[in-house]
């Protein structure tokens, strides 16, 4: 019993399995429809069944389950196999098409017509849906459920030839209108559709609806244990129904588990459909969404999802997660990787007055004192500077201890300079802090003297390179809640703040797309993979360093 204690309820029921001879292996697959980009919440599936193979020493399946040509596009097909293989889940040569498997489908639909479970129906979709009835009341049967297997035979051939329009047919199991569980009230299981698919072709004209071509796929590649979110634990009885009467061998287990919801973040592909049309975001892929895609373009690591997956953990229960803790494992996670550098978002001038005219001073600093082994680099240090305008007040609050008229600081990596004097335009904004420095106080220089209470960062004038930075905050405000009484999404209005005179060392304009850095005091950046040029990267803004997360006690 102890050995159970720390593995989670799936991996409990596997043990059992192969404990108890039901399998002598595992197999387990991802099989996202390609009718959109793959999101935070399909990140936890993909990372669970690649992972439950690994465990095991099994194999891992990726497949596409394309059975509705009406929805699907390469352009999600690309996209999904690029978001699987940076999460770091290797299918190898195992990449298999459910439309591959039509003509076993099919089959498999003659069989259960042969076996008088299945007959052609020609109630509309309403009229079928009205039929069905209600969690409390049975559903009642269609005048055509009792055909005789030859006329169900003729009339699914005839649908096969393409004789009948769209929607005026279907295949329906034949199971129990009076179950309790609507899903087994004589489900549809194939529908007309003149659209070509993109795999077959014209081939078809008749597809297989997924309830029933799912659980087909899953015996067709050896899935041992299929693993689903709880949405389709009702589902689980046709599931097994399909396969059992279908007669495959050593057929699958369906195993479900909670999905993964994050508080106020929008995940829907209706509605991401509707920003995108609506150009609230530049794509599939904006950095604000917590898609696959959004998330890589952001700067967030492969290593960072999984801890946050690993976090929210695997349960039967339904649960909400924050943003806040997503935050958190980006920052344990760039904390020790990324090299800190000085950037400043909205710079005003410094000028050392007592600093010889034309000299630059090459300082040496450290990447980051967490990690020594990315070394030190060599910073350039002159009379001209540019700092952050909110590092300066000409009448400061109490307990404000950066720049301010009289005031001294320390420059990180440099020295301590005390402020003269300040310029401003004619709206009163101050366009100039002026200084003077005290060469004794350079850093590491073993200077014991005075102490200072502030330190800020700087960039020097003459070399600083000039990029743009987008800061970015969640699409949603969160005080308002995710939706209005409307129905519609409250947006936040700074959900994207664009910094076009950002100033930067001189070495933060060779950054590469996917580069990722620390701009001291403001946060976690990465240089966009879309618009960044050779030698002019724009910077998303990752994460603020600050966060008011806890991780959890029990972590």
């Amino acid at each position: 019993m102890e050995e159970n204690t720390s593995r989670n309820f799936i991996e409990q029921a596997i043990d059992q399995d192969l404990k108890e001879g039901v399998y002598d292996h595992v197999q387990t697959r991802f099989p996202p429809e390609p009718n959109g980009y793959l999101h935070i919440g399909h990140a936890k599936s993909i990372l669970l069944n690649y992972g439950l193979a690994q465990e095991y020493g099994g194999k891992f399946n990726m497949r596409f389950d394309d059975t509705n040509p009406t929805k699907e596009k390469t352009e999600y097909m690309e996209s999904i196999l690029t978001d699987i293989r940076w999460l770091g889940a290797d299918w190898e040569d195992r990449l298999f098409y459910a439309s591959n498997y039509f003509p076993q489908m099919f089959e498999c639909a003659l069989k259960l017509i042969r076996k008088g479970l299945a007959y052609v129906d020609e109630l509309s979709a309403d009229e079928i849906r009205e039929y069905r009835g209600t969690l409390t009341e049975p559903g009642k049967e269609s005048p055509w459920r009792n055909r005789s297997v030859e006329e169900n035979m003729e009339l699914f051939l005839a649908m096969k030839d393409g004789k009948f329009e769209d929607g005026s047919k279907v295949l329906r199991a034949k199971i129990d209108m009076a179950s309790p569980n609507i899903n087994m009230r004589d489900p549809v299981i194939y529908r007309v559709a003149h659209v070509p698919h993109y795999n077959t072709g014209d081939t078809w004209c008749i597809y297989p609806m997924y309830d029933f071509a799912h659980p087909i796929e899953d015996a067709i590649e050896h899935i041992t244990h299929s693993i689903c979110t709880l949405e389709f634990e009702d589902h689980r009885p046709l599931y097994d129904w399909v396969v059992r009467e279908c007669e495959f061998e050593n057929p699958p287990r369906q195993i479900e588990f909670a999905k993964m919801f994050l508080k106020n973040v929008v995940t829907g592909k209706r509605y991401i459909k509707k920003l995108v049309e609506n150009g609230i975001v530049d794509g599939w892929d904006d950095p604000r969404l917590v898609s696959i895609s959004g998330l890589r373009r952001r700067g967030y690591t492969p290593e960072s999802i999984k801890m946050f997956v690993e976090m929210c953990g695997i349960s039967k229960s339904n649960s909400i997660a924050e943003l806040p803790a997503l935050e958190y494992c980006i920052r344990e996670d760039l904390k020790i990787k990324a090299p800190r550098l000085m950037a400043v978002l909205d710079p005003v001038k410094l000028v050392i007055e007592n600093w010889p005219e034309g000299e630059t001073e090459w300082l040496d600093i450290p990447n980051n004192l967490e990690n020594p082994e990315l070394g030190d680099r060599k910073v350039p240090f002159g009379r001209e500077l540019y700092i952050e305008r909110e590092d300066f007040m000409i009448e400061p609050p109490k307990k404000y201890y950066r720049l301010f008229p009289g005031n001294e600081v320390r420059l990180m990596g440099a020295y301590f300079v005390k402020c003269t004097g300040y310029e401003t335009d004619e709206d009163g904004k101050v366009t100039l802090v002026r200084c003077t420095y005290d060469p004794e106080t350079k850093s590491g220089s073993g200077f014991e003297g005075r102490k200072v209470k502030g330190t800020i960062h700087w960039v020097n004038a003459e070399t600083a390179g000039t990029v743009t930075a987008r800061l970015y905050e969640n699409l949603i405000d969160e005080e308002k809640g995710m939706f209005n009484e409307e129905g519609g999404l409250n947006l936040n209005p700074n959900s994207l703040i664009i910094c076009e005179n950002v100033k930067v060392e001189p070495v933060l304009m060779e950054a590469k797309p996917f580069d990722r850095f620390q701009f001291v005091r403001n946060g976690y950046f990465c240089a966009d993979s879309h618009d960044s040029k050779e030698g002019a990267p724009v910077f998303n803004r990752i994460v603020p360093l600050k966060s008011s997360f806890k991780l959890p006690a029990n972590n």
